[in-house]
Parts: C-alpha cells; sequence; structure tokens
C-alpha cells in the first residue's frame, strides 16, 4: 500500500490541512449534539496510519499537541504499512481491533490479483456481507478495547485529549470507534453517519497498490468491483452496528453503562473533555 499527495479539500469553516502522507485526516470537532451542543474543535481527530507521514505531516500533527493517538492496527497492519511515525510527547496506544479484511493473508490475495480467490471470498455480495458482520463484531467482542478508550477519554486528571484516533484506511476500526465516542457524546445519529461517509471521498480513500503497481483504473474492473464493498464506507455498515448495540443492549445508555463500563460520571466528565460549553 502506497500514499499519494492530496490536495487542501475545505469542509465546514476551516480548511483542512495539505497532509501528503497520512490519508483520511479531519478533525470532528462541530457536529451536533442533541442537547443543541456541539464537538469541540481540535480535541478529537481521526485518519488512516502515519506510517508513511512525512516531516511536514509530522510538524502540522505534532503542532496539534495531541495527548494520544489510538492505533487500532493489528500486527499484520502494522508489519505490512510500518509503525506510527513518533511524534514528540505524544503517547502511542496500540490496541488491536477486528481488521475486516482479516490479515496478511488476504492482502496477499489481493496484492497478487488472484482473480479466482477474490471471486470466492467476495463475488455475490460476500465482500458486503463480510464487512456486515466485522462491524457486527467490532461491537460485540471489542467491549474492552472501546470501554478502555472512552475510560482513558474520561480521565479526571490527565484525560488522552487532545486525540487522534486511526486504524490502516481510518474508515473501518477507526470509524466504529469514533462512532462509539459520538454515541457517549450524545452526537446526533444522522451527524454520525455524514462523518463516517466523509471516508468515501476520493482524496480520502486507501490507495490499493497491485505488487505489479498498478492503481486505481490500471487495476482490472472486476476486481475492482469485488473490492469496492471493502473500501467503501456504506452506511448500511454502521447501521449494522448500531442495530448491533440495540440487539444486544436494548439501548444505546445501556451498552454504554453495561457493555463498555461507563458510569454516569465518566460520561459526564467526557461530555466536558470533548464538548463545547
Amino acid at each position: 500500500m502506497t500514499q499519494e499527495v492530496r490536495q487542501t479539500v475545505p469542509t465546514g469553516p476551516e480548511p483542512e490541512p495539505q497532509l501528503t502522507g497520512v490519508r483520511n485526516f479531519r478533525d470532528v470537532g462541530g457536529l451536533p449534539t442533541e442537547d443543541g451542543r456541539r464537538v469541540r474543535r481540535g480535541v478529537l481527530f481521526r485518519s488512516g496510519h502515519l506510517a508513511h507521514a512525512t516531516a511536514e505531516d509530522s510538524a502540522y500533527l505534532a503542532g496539534l499537541g495531541l495527548h494520544t493517538v489510538f492505533d487500532f492496527r493489528n500486527a499484520d497492519d502494522i508489519a505490512l504499512e510500518g509503525p506510527d511515525t513518533a511524534l514528540p510527547g505524544t503517547l502511542n496506544l496500540n490496541m488491536p481491533l477486528s481488521d475486516p479484511a482479516e490479515g496478511a493473508e488476504f492482502w496477499k490475495t489481493v496484492r497478487n490479483g488472484d482473480l479466482p480467490a477474490l471471486r470466492a471470498a467476495l463475488g455475490e455480495g460476500r465482500g458486503a456481507e463480510r464487512m456486515t458482520l466485522a462491524y457486527r463484531k467490532l461491537v460485540l467482542e471489542r467491549t474492552a478495547e472501546h470501554g478502555r478508550m472512552l475510560e482513558l477519554l474520561s480521565e479526571p486528571a490527565r484525560p488522552a485529549v487532545p486525540a487522534l484516533l486511526h486504524c490502516a484506511a481510518g474508515k473501518d476500526r477507526a470509524g466504529t470507534s469514533i462512532a462509539v465516542v459520538l454515541l457517549a457524546l450524545g452526537v446526533e445519529r444522522s451527524a454520525i453517519e455524514a462523518d463516517y461517509l466523509e471516508s468515501n471521498a476520493r482524496h480520502r480513500r486507501y490507495k490499493v497498490v497491485r505488487g505489479d503497481g498498478s492503481t486505481g483504473a490500471a487495476i482490472d474492473p472486476e476486481i475492482r468491483e469485488l473490492l469496492d464493498p471493502l473500501f467503501e464506507a456504506r452506511v448500511d455498515y454502521l447501521r449494522a452496528a448500531f442495530a448491533t448495540v440495540e440487539e444486544q443492549w436494548g439501548s444505546v445508555d445501556r451498552y454504554l453503562a453495561a457493555g463498555l463500563g461507563l458510569t454516569p460520571e465518566r460520561r459526564a466528565r467526557l461530555r466536558e473533555n470533548l464538548l463545547d460549553a
């Protein structure tokens, strides 16, 4: 996987930074809550991995005053892409979550362009089914990790903010984790979904590179079609995660309290740390 230069693209009242080696970066600030407040700018960010950050990228990120970078990649991801570029004074916390692509063997199949194997794994709707199941599992099987994340963000003395949450592409594992934080903050569901779908912008999407160096339109159209369910942010995936919360716990409040151990006191501190007054 490689990165490409992306241009500054404005979203909202402030322009995005021009980052060369970090894709899908954005400030989650500004999203509205159900009680009329907004997520504070400059305290919660999301992105793809930082392994290919340039010196200029690193200088910009260091200037954000980040306390913690939550890296949701697993060992296979890190072996493939490399560790995050270190940011001075920032804690990098590796908290592996389930990869919808399921590790190195799958990526080898993608890079080799093994069409029969990709058809067997992803054809006839199996790619979308795989992603839907992955989002459900991220809710059901990663309560300990998500609970720990909320605990750190709501620490009373030295909370882990400003914080950057990322995985490989910044879409699935980071997307569900950001959604968990936003649910705890009381952000409107439609706003959570809209932020999630921002990952589909062309300049944000993870760039697939085949073993022969081909990328984008140079990849066989059938292969690109088979891979689309994995590399697109589809609202149905996120809604499957939301539905899993309702099915398993009955409500978001019970999920946060019983599933993730978020006490009313910690939830109040989380809102103090991340919302405008």
